[in-house]
């Protein structure tokens, strides 16, 4: 067999100055009380085609970052757990789907101004629906009373909006050129419930079962959970739909079982590696010369979105009972936008479904609200990295 070693040489430098350079920025983020995934981006950025080019084929890279999506809609779907899900949806569908559509409206009408076309609008309307689960969790103190609660409520909005990511998703996948829609959709209602189908039978009488006779065996506990979600994902793709979905259904399908806790803290280091390249990718694909085109519009589109999002939270949460304090802190820490509104674009864009306009405006925006929100949740409220010492909180 013969090896290129001029390409894997290539693929090793191309790694190890992804994370050298992705281990020093995250530094100056964390001093300047930044999220990481800002540093992940600027590093993509700076080292892809448009400045340095240190990385010129980032292809190699959008690869790998698919697997690093795939464990992060794998890790999602376990923590999923069914009742969970139910009592979620009881407690905050309506507001999750009010402001949604409030959200949704503001980035339409963003895109209709700047002349996209109606795909373009439509994506990123979709695109803006969302808030940052890395972000609103990350930036959130777990060992006091007070935002045990706080989290409860956070947590159950973001489950309900990552759902609503994850059927936008499928229905980008019945989209794009030459893609006859209706055969889509009708192939979809087949194959889908029987994915599911399978997984659970699956996990019910096989998975469950091995996992019970060997769980004090950690290592094949967990290569048996990565070769559960990658097998999941790759018989998703075989019956038509996407690999991000196969792994989705993974997750939930053993979200139930009694070591899923124990599966996904030990798959998070893995699904980090790969979004660091997946954080990446997305900042090497970012044409700056149009990036800097669109930094005015991005910027008050992110004001408005940063002035009306807490607002309407604060709003609507303290309509359902809780104090006006609580509501305008969650308000304010579900203020941004989302990796999905990233990865969506991302997918959108991949599929030849929206422009190159629309897929780097998603991107600035995106980027611009996580900076925004970052420095509004830790000069106010209480977080792991806030600048005032009073403010810290583990």
């Amino acid at each position: 067999m013969d090896i290129d070693v001029s390409s894997s040489e290539s693929i090793i430098f191309s790694i190890f100055i992804i994370f050298t350079s992705a281990a020093a920025l995250a530094t100056i983020a964390l001093f300047s009380r930044q999220a990481l995934l800002v540093a992940y981006i600027t590093v993509g950025i700076l080292l892809g085609p448009s400045v340095f080019n240190f990385v010129p084929d980032t292809e190699f890279s959008q690869q790998i970052a698919q697997v690093g999506i795939m464990f992060l809609l794998f890790l999602l779907g376990l923590n999923l757990h069914p009742q969970k899900l139910i009592t979620s949806i009881k407690q905050s569908t309506l507001i999750t789907i009010s402001t949604c559509l409030v959200f949704a409206m503001i980035g339409f009408f963003a895109a209709w101004l700047l002349g996209l076309s109606r795909i373009d609008q439509v994506v990123i309307a979709g695109a803006f629906m969302f808030s940052s689960t890395i972000i609103g969790l990350k930036l959130l103190p777990t060992t006091v009373l007070h935002h045990q609660h706080v989290g409860e409520i956070i947590i159950s909005i973001l489950l309900l909006q990552d759902i609503l990511a994850i059927v936008l998703l499928l229905l980008i996948e019945t989209k794009g050129p030459g893609v006859n829609t209706l055969h889509s959709l009708a192939k979809l209602a087949i194959a889908l419930p029987s994915l599911i189908a399978f997984a659970f039978l699956f996990e019910r009488f096989i998975l469950i079962k091995l996992m019970s006779r060997f769980d004090k065996i950690k290592e094949y506990i967990f290569l048996l959970a990565i070769g559960w979600c990658l097998g999941v994902a790759e018989l998703a793709h075989y019956i038509g739909l996407s690999h991000e979905t196969g792994a989705f259904i993974a997750g939930v399908a053993i979200a139930v079982g009694p070591i899923s806790f124990y599966i996904s803290e030990s798959l998070k280091p893995i699904r980090d590696f790969f979004l660091v390249i997946f954080f990446f990718s997305l900042g090497a694909s970012l044409d700056l010369t149009l990036a800097w085109e669109l930094l005015l519009p991005a910027t008050l589109t992110c004001l408005v979105l940063l002035f009306i999002k807490p607002m309407l939270f604060k709003y609507l949460i303290h309509k359902s009972g809780e104090s006006i304090e609580d509501s305008a802190e969650i308000g304010t820490r579900l203020g941004q936008l989302s990796e999905f509104s990233l990865l969506l674009g991302f997918v959108a864009f991949s599929a030849g479904l929206i422009s190159l306009k629309a897929s780097n405006f998603i991107q600035v925006c995106t980027i611009i609200s996580f900076i925004l929100s970052t420095y509004l949740i830790v000069l106010k409220y209480p977080t792991p990295i806030a600048i005032s010492d009073k403010l810290r909180r583990d």
